[in-house]
């Protein structure tokens, strides 16, 4: 089943800031080390003496907000012995707690680590797209909260014939799990299927 919402973020207006991540940390009350959505801080290049003695440079950066993309081939449900992960009617991928065995096969398997194990609760969570919000009409908590409206969500089918499914690095390849993410390219943007080295920051909270 596809999913009926993707995310699109506009790596062109994201400035790292973090308010995306702080917002769904505060609106789900999650400990430490439990972060539904991160910010990448994606940095690459080098400085080149030239035979002038003169520097030139290639050095790049720009921030990636990425949570689970509730894609249409999700490795972390493959992967779940129990089906505690799995797709449901709206083909969001949550995680029935009362099915779950924390054995993290889905963290393992998810190439966007998305699902994590709560030590408190003693089973694996995940980004749900803030479904009791999306029943009443309401955008996500991360989506509301970002200053520079790099952050939004809508018709999967819509944003991904606009903008292509995110295809951009630090992210693996689009054509592993299909995910449910559109993304407007920063201008040094690398794509996910060369060998540049990158730097992807994950600050845990």
């Amino acid at each position: 089943m596809n999913s009926k919402y993707a995310f699109y973020m506009d790596s062109t207006k994201c400035m790292g800031c973090k308010a995306c991540m702080i917002a769904c940390k505060d609106a789900y009350n999650l400990p430490l080390n439990v972060n539904y959505r991160r910010v990448a801080e994606c940095v690459g290049g080098d400085w080149f003496i030239q035979p002038d003695g003169t520097y030139s440079q290639n050095v790049f950066a720009y921030y990636l907000s990425v949570s689970c993309n509730h894609c249409n081939d999700p490795k972390c449900v493959a992967a779940c012995p129990t089906g505690a992960t799995h797709k449901n009617e709206n083909g969001l991928v949550v995680i029935d707690a009362s099915r779950c065995v924390g054995c993290k096969n889905c963290s393992w398997n998810c190439p966007y680590s998305a699902p994590q194990f709560n030590e408190e609760k003693q089973h694996m969570t995940k980004c749900d797209f803030c479904a009791d919000r999306l029943a009443q009409n309401l955008a996500p908590v991360c989506v509301l909260s970002c200053p520079a409206r790099a952050l939004d969500f809508g018709p999967t089918e819509e944003l991904i014939a606009k903008y292509g499914r995110a295809n951009i690095a630090p992210l693996p390849p689009s054509h592993i799990t299909q995910p449910n993410l559109a993304v407007n390219p920063h201008q040094n943007s690398v794509k996910a299927t060369t060998n540049t080295t990158l730097l992807a920051n994950k600050e845990e909270m």
